[in-house]
């Protein structure tokens, strides 16, 4: 019993730091595509009627590899745009615009247990915001100058296509997804909204599976996890570059 309860306490810590650390989309500023925080002030207007639809959002038919470079070292992950078209290809888009380029991981977290490394809010590049804000940004599309925020996307196993706007809980989906939160997994965060992930992403310390069905993983280190488990809070971003399949990446 004492088990049981200790392990459901390390779920709601770690849960509600990642749920804290991020926010909610506000409007007028640059909105959030972290994970929840309660604290913030949501904008009514994300929702499922007004977040873009998969068709206007690019696409990564197939796979990619990319090489994230932090204090010299580099790691590389396997991007998965089969069972997660939409989110792989936001990310390998971003990455191709060069936006999480001197960014930093504004979180990190290895207490009480292994947790996660998180970043990609482009308000980290400047150096003059404040800690506490970071989190609470998102990309800003040049083309429409507004939030570009992705559909939740996960693809449970037996499936042909991913289930979108909900997590399995809310759909009822009792079996696992495909693409799990195992060490070394690459997801999008976001706020409480299913559909508010935009360019913030973090990477799994541990096998975190708890987060199945409820976040969208999009690929998985391969290799440099000894570089992910030396990142510190602040440490930033120098560069993401697409090695491999960027001819799969397709464009609205």
């Amino acid at each position: 019993m004492f088990r049981t309860l200790r392990q459901w306490l390390l779920l709601a810590i770690m849960t509600s730091t990642l749920v804290l650390g991020g926010c909610l989309p506000q409007s007028g500023s640059q909105s959030s595509a972290a994970n929840p925080s309660p604290t913030e002030t949501a904008s009514a207007s994300v929702n499922q009627a007004s977040n873009p639809q998969p068709g206007n959002l690019p696409r990564l038919d197939g796979k990619a590899t990319i090489a994230i470079v932090v204090k010299g070292g580099t790691i590389t992950a396997d991007i998965d745009g089969t069972d997660a078209p939409i989110t792989a290809g936001n990310f390998v888009d971003l990455a191709q615009r060069g936006v999480y380029d001197g960014l930093s991981f504004h979180r990190v977290v290895r207490q009480p247990e292994p947790f996660v490394v998180q970043g990609g809010d482009p308000l980290s590049k400047d150096p003059k915001v404040p800690p506490e804000q970071l989190g609470t940004g998102s990309f800003i599309d040049p083309v429409t100058n507004q939030p570009r925020y992705i559909p939740l996307e996960i693809e449970p196993v037996g499936a042909t296509t991913p289930i979108y706007h909900q997590t399995f809980e809310t759909a009822g989906v009792t079996v696992k997804p495909k693409l799990t939160h195992k060490r070394g997994a690459l997801a999008m965060a976001r706020s409480q909204l299913p559909d508010s992930a935009s360019s913030q992403f973090y990477i799994t310390l541990s096998n975190v599976n708890f987060l199945d069905g409820s976040y969208a993983v999009f690929g998985y280190v391969t290799e440099g996890m000894d570089i992910v488990d030396k990142i510190q809070q602040g440490d930033r971003i120098q560069s993401v570059k697409v090695v491999k399949g960027l001819e799969n990446l397709k464009k609205a």
